[in-house]
């Protein structure tokens, strides 16, 4: 379950508050009874060390692009070849 963050707009009191997701926001300060706010906090949440690669995949090495293939060999487009003999009958 996610912890929220709250504050009172009357008393100015910061607090934090378990609650499932499906659960609704909390309206009244249990200090004064005055009107809450739920603010957005930073999350704890943080990838570190290695092994975290743009591609989603954690590896020991990152994949080799391009390999097997020339550098800068980009397949040609060609005019379609005509099919038939004579273009006029």
């Amino acid at each position: 379950m996610p912890v929220y963050e709250y504050a009172c707009t009357q008393c100015g009191k910061h607090f934090e508050e378990l609650q499932k997701v499906s659960d609704k926001p909390l309206k009244k300060c249990k200090n004064c009874g005055g009107k809450l706010e739920r603010l957005i906090s930073q999350t704890s949440f943080a990838l570190k060390g290695g092994g975290w690669y743009k591609d989603g995949y954690s590896s020991s090495k990152p994949a080799e692009s391009g390999k097997g293939k020339a550098k800068g060999s980009t397949p040609a487009e060609k005019p379609a070849a005509k099919v038939g003999g004579s273009g006029g009958t």
